[in-house]
């Protein structure tokens, strides 16, 4: 009985510790772009916290969110970026979904994050929405 209260304090304290890494989230929906073609804002988080921005995203039309500009990487570093459909059923091909784009703070300071949802190729609309968003890291 007293190992098992003992292993069951460890595991509490080892899941709240792992919870301890989440910071901020920011997101923007495909309304917001629509309403506003430039998006962002500022956002604080702790050194070790991440950051999780989500952005509107539609592939099927041929944009996409250009490739993420760090202004200062020894700041703030990306962990991971991905595609999710949002509400996806039989009926939601061509539905909008979001990008998901996961930082992590390094050390204290500040960076910004700038982003482009573009058609790619020559020719290709080019920043038809933006996203700057101000991180500063404590």
């Amino acid at each position: 009985m007293k190992f098992r209260l003992s292993f069951c304090l460890v595991l509490l304290v080892l899941l709240l510790a792992g919870c301890s890494k989440s910071g901020a989230t920011f997101s923007m929906t495909c309304g917001d772009f629509n309403a506003q073609s430039q998006g962002g804002g500022a956002t604080t988080i702790s050194v070790g916290e991440t950051l999780t921005l989500t952005l509107c995203a539609n592939p099927t039309t041929g944009f996409q969110w250009e490739p993420v500009a760090i202004s200062d990487e020894s700041v703030l570093k990306l962990n991971s970026q991905r595609y999710e459909e949002v509400g996806a059923t039989n009926n939601g091909v061509g539905a909008a979904g979001q990008e998901v784009w996961v930082f992590e703070g390094l050390k204290p300071g500040q960076s910004t994050i700038n982003l482009a949802y573009s058609r790619p190729w020559e020719g290709g609309e080019k920043a038809v929405w933006t996203c700057e968003l101000e991180v500063t890291v404590k």
